[in-house]
């Protein structure tokens, strides 16, 4: 089975502190499903249509645990804690076999 990867790009942050509740809550719910963080900040350098924006980079062993650890109670509270913190866009992609 393909490896899954949770692409996030962070379009907007208005309330860093409510970010940081997310990140303390999220990394654990997300480990909890095979999460490994790949990549997480600003880019080194932009291309094409891209803009400088806060983007994280993370593998999962599959497209299912990634939905799984998404879905979960564990990650829902997280986005609680988020609320309007931020404005994202998240990919999960399969890897190529």
């Amino acid at each position: 089975m393909p490896k899954a990867y949770w692409m996030a790009t962070y379009r907007s942050i208005s309330d860093p502190a409510a970010l940081a509740a997310y990140a303390q809550l999220a990394g654990p719910a997300l480990q909890a499903f095979g999460a490994r963080f790949l990549a997480r900040g600003m880019p080194a350098q932009v291309y094409e249509a891209a803009v400088q924006q806060r983007a994280v980079l993370i593998e999962f062993d599959s497209v299912d645990q990634a939905i799984a650890a998404h879905d979960s109670p564990a990650y829902q509270e997280a986005l609680q804690a988020l609320g309007d913190g931020a404005e994202r866009d998240i990919r999960i992609i399969e890897a190529i076999a």
